[in-house]
């Protein structure tokens, strides 16, 4: 047999696996701090007597203000799937990023209340897109023993982002002017900068490249991620035919609509998943923190703008803490426990929130005040722990390939619908039921805990392609599963090869790998 040809990829992607996958996860990563980065800025912004004078807000106009980049968001739900599909997960990227730059450009400039809204729409856009593109891209191109750090990472930015936000907010809360507001919109633009100027140091999706036919593309890509660039990696190679079965597995049962997504009832349970952690990521509590923390300060009776802020900056550093702390566990407990240990710890300190809120609300009760602002602490140290890391790392696991693109659609369209009911209704809420409102909440977390009991399958320790099966109750290739592999060459059983056999899709070369003393892996 002829040996498996070897391409060259662009000379400005390093040969390093490693260092392949820290440019993957930081590009996207620091995209995500924009998001971050927005929550943090508006929190601070919505505390900020200068941003207040300055567009006369009203309850109605802050909660404009806030929740018109939930509009933006959703927008790009119906469209920017199949934007990914069609040019590929990196071009969809750098769409997303330049689209957030102008966005940015124009919340700066803004001169009333129209300008800042429509900006802060366009701003979703751009934020939506990324959403969509970026966890589907990571989740394609890491290796599965690095997927939970990656897409855990994703969202663990969002806490860089608004570390930077929380920071640059208080420093320019003792201005008198504009700037107060008019340089933290401004720097929001930084992260998709960076993003652009990494891009051409990375590669494409693997997946993507098979699916579009591109076989011996998409073999030096995965290898530049997997295998420092190495092409005839047995453990490489067993991946890549995976892959290439399944994607041709999947071609032949056509083309997946979002239609199509919901017809057989391993479909629906993928998408079911998907949503759920949509919901959950955004219903349990923790965007009340995001956006209105002013407000629930204002509750705990700490009521000073300049220890408002500083609290607001501590809370970013403790949340990226607690979260860098989750995603290591996540490969440790799995992803279903990790939900589950969260969830518990959310519906049990809101509760208690809800009490002292209620018993020191409008009390100068130093006990009360402490033990308030220590509970929003551990609230969001136990959304950090579990969510922060899952809201991205779950549902391009539980997606197939043909599902994902528009399933992460699906997904970014539930996540902005239900911030935007929150962000529009807590204010009112808590005009009208004050502490209540937290009792209502807390409640509704007890659903979402027994909803993880008994509906969510665990992803800890697969590929991609192996997570298929618990859905469709079988692999798409006859190829080992990836750990059978890595624990015969770490137990002793060299792999001896990789011989190419013919019969694969649009002539890609399939694999059979052996190890051993020529022992076939079944």
């Amino acid at each position: 047999m002829a040996p498996l040809p070897s391409f060259e990829a662009s000379p400005l992607v390093p040969r390093s696996s490693r260092l392949v996958v820290a440019l993957l996860i930081l590009s996207s990563c620091i995209s995500s701090a924009t998001l971050g980065y927005d929550g943090s800025m508006m929190s601070g912004l919505n505390i900020l007597p200068a941003y207040e004078n300055y567009f006369h807000l009203t309850p109605a106009t802050t909660a404009l203000n806030t929740a018109t980049v939930y509009i933006g968001q959703v927008l790009p739900c119906f469209f920017y799937g199949a934007v990914s599909d069609a040019l590929g997960r990196k071009n969809a990227m750098a769409i997303a990023a330049a689209v957030t730059i102008v966005a940015v450009v124009l919340q700066a400039a803004a001169q009333n209340v129209a300008m800042f809204a429509i900006a802060r729409i366009v701003i979703g856009v751009g934020n939506g897109a990324t959403a969509i593109a970026g966890p589907t891209w990571l989740s394609e191109c890491l290796p599965h023993r690095w997927r939970a750090w990656g897409l855990g990472l994703f969202y663990n930015f969002w806490y860089v982002g608004g570390l930077i936000a929380s920071g640059i907010t208080y420093g320019t809360g003792m201005m008198d002017s504009t700037w107060a507001w008019r340089l933290p919109s401004a720097v929001q633009g930084v992260f998709s900068v960076l993003c652009l100027l990494i891009l051409p140091f990375v590669p494409e999706s693997p997946r993507w490249l098979v699916y579009q036919n591109r076989p011996d593309e998409a073999l030096h890509a995965l290898a530049l991620t997997h295998s420092d660039g190495d092409q005839k990696d047995p453990a490489t190679l067993a991946e890549f035919q995976s892959i290439s079965d399944t994607l041709k597995w999947e071609k032949e049962s056509g083309e997946m609509t979002v239609k199509e997504i919901m017809r057989t009832p391993s479909r629906r349970k993928r998408i079911m998943l998907t949503i759920s952690v949509a919901v959950i990521c955004m219903l349990s509590g923790n965007n009340i923190v995001s956006y209105y923390l002013g407000t629930m300060l204002d509750g705990a009776g700490v009521t000073d703008t300049t220890t408002q802020l500083e609290i607001n900056i501590i809370m970013n550093a403790w949340c990226l803490c607690i979260a860098l702390g989750g995603t290591y566990f996540m490969n440790k407990l799995g992803r279903k426990p990790m939900a589950i240990i969260s969830t518990v710890l959310l519906t049990v300190f809101l509760f208690l929130y809800a009490g002292l809120n209620k018993l020191y609300g409008e009390s100068t009760n130093t006990s009360g005040i402490y033990a308030s602002v220590a509970i929003i602490f551990l609230f969001q140290g136990s959304y950090s722990f579990g969510w922060t890391p899952l809201t991205v790392l779950y549902p391009p696991e539980v997606l197939n390939y043909s599902m994902r693109a528009n399933g992460m659609a699906v997904y970014t369209f539930v996540v902005n619908c239900v911030g935007l009911f929150v962000t529009m209704v807590f204010p009112f809420a808590m005009d009208a039921i004050g502490w209540k409102t937290y009792i209502i909440n807390a409640s509704w977390d007890i659903l979402e805990v027994l909803y993880l009991v008994f509906a969510w399958v665990e992803t800890k320790g697969k590929t991609l392609e192996e997570i298929d099966a618990i859905f469709d109750g079988h692999k798409h290739s006859d190829v080992p599963d990836i750990e059978q592999i890595l624990h015969a060459e770490m137990s002793g059983n060299v792999i001896e090869g990789v011989n190419p056999r013919a019969g694969s899709m649009d002539g890609v070369e399939e694999v059979e790998v052996t190890v051993g003393k020529g022992k076939e892996v079944k």
